[in-house]
């Protein structure tokens, strides 16, 4: 049985494999990175270390639910050796998913392309949508990443 981080964005529910994601934080001060794509919403200081931050709606082209501000979390992933912040509506459990029970995704699944995604899940009567960080981000972006904390950190 693998384990996932069921996070919630808009109407959407996905699952990132608990391997990747370090912790979840309540949604802090965030200081804004200039010249930066849109959905990076700046830097945070999480014990010690400077982690962008995204937007995972805006990086996937959803709407945020109107969740209250109280359930919004960042989720602190590991992605290609760099520690990113998601900013989500909310962090709703930690699932057990036997792999043979996960399904390859269709081509387009809540409006991510298959390239992002691991597969998806039968969770009780829902699909849960699980990601694939590494796809999350083309080279380009974990590039600009990777630019925003050297710029942080000199």
């Amino acid at each position: 049985m693998d384990s996932y981080v069921v996070m919630r964005v808009g109407s959407e529910r996905y699952g990132a494999h608990v391997s990747q994601v370090r912790s979840v934080e309540r949604v802090g001060d965030i200081t804004p990175v200039p010249r930066t794509l849109n959905f990076i919403k700046g830097v945070m200081h999480l014990r010690g270390a400077i982690v962008p931050v995204i937007d995972l709606a805006e990086r996937v082209g959803l709407a945020h639910a109107s969740a209250d501000e109280e359930d919004r979390r960042i989720v602190v992933a590991d992605v290609e050796e760099m520690l990113v912040g998601m900013l989500v509506d909310a962090v709703e459990d930690v699932v057990q998913i036997a792999p043979e029970s996960v399904e390859p995704p269709p081509s387009v699944v809540g409006g991510l392309e298959a390239v992002y995604l691991r597969g998806v899940a039968r969770l009780g009567d829902d699909l849960l949508v699980l990601l694939n960080l590494e796809r999350v981000f083309s080279a380009v972006e974990t590039e600009q990443l990777k630019q925003v904390e050297k710029l942080v950190h000199g």
